[in-house]
């Protein structure tokens, strides 16, 4: 593979002869959620599928609490007299 000119992060030691085009291309569309655990938080939830089992059971909490409804911020500002 020829070296562009203008392009400096590619160096002549990479070798992309072998490589295929779009071979991950579906995966990266499909799109995926990354979340960053706390280590703390890490020792209660080692894997994703403990963490997900956690969330759906807090969603159908909220979801007999609320019974659907939104669950509303609280004011950070005392309202004014």
């Amino acid at each position: 593979m020829k070296r562009m000119p203008n392009d400096l992060d590619l160096l002549e030691e990479y070798d992309f002869s072998r490589g295929v085009r779009g071979k991950y291309a579906s995966r990266y569309a499909e799109g995926t959620n990354v979340v960053v655990i706390e280590p703390d938080v890490l020792e209660y939830f080692p894997d994703h599928d403990s963490v997900n089992q956690a969330l759906r059971n807090l969603a159908e909490i909220i979801k007999r609490q609320g019974k659907g409804q939104a669950v509303r911020a609280r004011r950070s500002v005392p309202a004014k007299r």
